[in-house]
């Protein structure tokens, strides 16, 4: 990214920037998070503390949406010919990077924003954000943040109560993803602060409400499926689970998700046996559930299938980008166990076509996520005390590191991406079968992340 010299809009001093004016997706996937999250183009001033956004030309181009957008900032005072001189040969590398068969006629029309603000509108409208919907989600993140400046719990509940018509399912989200930023960043204070407010808009708000009755409705099957597999969980007995759950809905779409790899062409037949032995009334009952089963689990298998096709995208754009181990570490909180099934997946393909560059590339990824995986080393020595069964070998081992024992330290301290990770790519695979006798009783296992995550709900 090339460096310039400019100066400090405030007091004037001279200082070096680092400026980003042609935001191309066909060139650079990332180009756009970069823009939109305003991490592009900004100075920070050693001799006053200014921190802001540089004004300079921006040309964005995104080929999928036929986007081709330009914005010069008024405060330049540019006249048109000198704006077009700017904008010009950024326009002409855009042209001359893509394919000729790629070039189509939004290229000769660029679309000038007159502001920073309608620039970005324009792009998240491509995505299908509209205006309302930016102006809904500034409010909602406005009330968030009054509800941090507001100490004492009985004036927020009554501002939760005035603006209730926010707090919704998205305000919810967006609350839990701050939380969960506050937590990988290891700051207990902010976690403490918004752990409170969150309970508080659970206990307070309808919605909240209506969260936690389904969060204890999850739970409650998550509890079933857990004492079911503990006897050992046959298809016949997922069955009589899922028929017990059928009026509650969230109880049986639960059950689906966790158990889904049980739900074969064994599992329908077992049912279809059901519903011929069934009386009239149990056998109507039964045809509706079998209904519902095979339209839950086509929506569960498309999602899936979806997933895993923009996790291999995630993968092709962190392959091609110049930075491996950079472009890798921020988009950490976007990999999951199925990005990492897709890495294991291509890896073995390259090995197979003996795909030097490629196997070269996928290995230093899967490197890099095993790195990013370890625990902090008091925790990888709690784990090595807990797996000694002897009492003076664990003795002699915390003598020999009294300066880890006597540390204090918390899980915490390991950031969450790389945390989750670690569980990703050390997670068995989560749909799995074990034989015994009766191939009719075939015992279906139930991934145990799975059940964390829908005791989490």
């Amino acid at each position: 990214m090339p460096k310039i010299q400019t100066s400090c809009p405030r007091c004037k001093s001279p200082l070096i920037a680092e400026v980003e004016q042609l935001f191309d997706l066909f060139q650079d996937s990332n180009a756009k998070q970069r823009l939109l999250s305003g991490q592009a183009n900004v100075i920070q001033c050693p001799s006053c503390g200014y921190n802001g956004m540089l004004a300079t030309p921006i040309v964005y181009h995104d080929p999928d949406k036929e986007l081709l957008l330009t914005f010069v900032p008024p405060e330049m005072g540019l006249p048109v010919n000198e704006q077009e001189k700017l904008i010009g040969p950024m326009i002409n590398q855009v042209v001359n990077r893509l394919p000729a068969e790629k070039r189509k006629g939004y290229l000769l029309r660029p679309q000038m924003m007159l502001t920073f603000q309608t620039l970005i509108e324009r792009i998240l409208e491509g995505d299908g954000i509209n205006k309302e919907m930016i102006e809904g989600q500034q409010k909602r993140l406005a009330l968030l943040q009054r509800l941090l400046t507001i100490p004492q719990a009985e004036d927020r509940l009554q501002v939760m109560k005035q603006e209730e018509a926010l707090i919704d399912q998205t305000f919810f989200a967006m609350l839990s993803r701050l939380l969960e930023t506050t937590m990988a960043q290891n700051d207990e204070r902010g976690t403490r602060v918004l752990g409170a407010i969150q309970q508080e808009l659970l206990e307070n708000t309808t919605v909240g409400q209506e969260i936690n009755a389904q969060s204890r409705e999850a739970q409650e099957a998550v509890r079933s499926l857990q004492e079911a597999s503990q006897k050992g969980l046959t298809r016949e007995s997922l069955l009589d689970l899922l028929v017990a759950a059928y009026d509650n809905e969230i109880r049986f779409s639960t059950l689906v998700s966790l158990a889904r790899s049980g739900l074969d062409y064994q599992f329908f037949q077992i049912l279809s046996e059901r519903i011929e032995s069934a009386n009239a009334e149990q056998k109507t009952r039964l045809e509706k559930i079998r209904e519902t089963l095979l339209e839950y689990t086509r929506k569960l298998d498309e999602q899936v299938k979806a997933h895993v096709e923009d996790m291999r995208r995630l993968l092709l754009e962190i392959m091609a980008s110049e930075d491996i181990e950079t472009s890798l570490q921020e988009r950490l909180p976007e990999i999951d166990e199925y990005f990492v099934e897709v890495l294991q997946q291509e890896l073995q393909n390259a090995r197979n076509n003996a795909d030097l560059d490629r196997i070269s590339k996928l290995s230093r990824i899967n490197s890099i996520l095993e790195k990013a995986s370890a625990p902090p080393p008091e925790i990888a020595f709690l784990e090595q005390l807990v797996g000694m069964d002897n009492y003076d070998e664990r003795m002699k081992l915390m003598q020999d590191n009294a300066e880890k024992v006597g540390r204090h330290y918390s899980a915490e301290r390991s950031s969450e991406p790389a945390r989750r990770i670690g569980r990703q790519i050390k997670r068995n695979s989560p749909h799995r079968f074990t034989r015994d006798n009766d191939e009719r009783h075939e015992k279906v296992g139930t991934s145990r992340s799975l059940l964390q995550t829908g005791s989490r709900l």
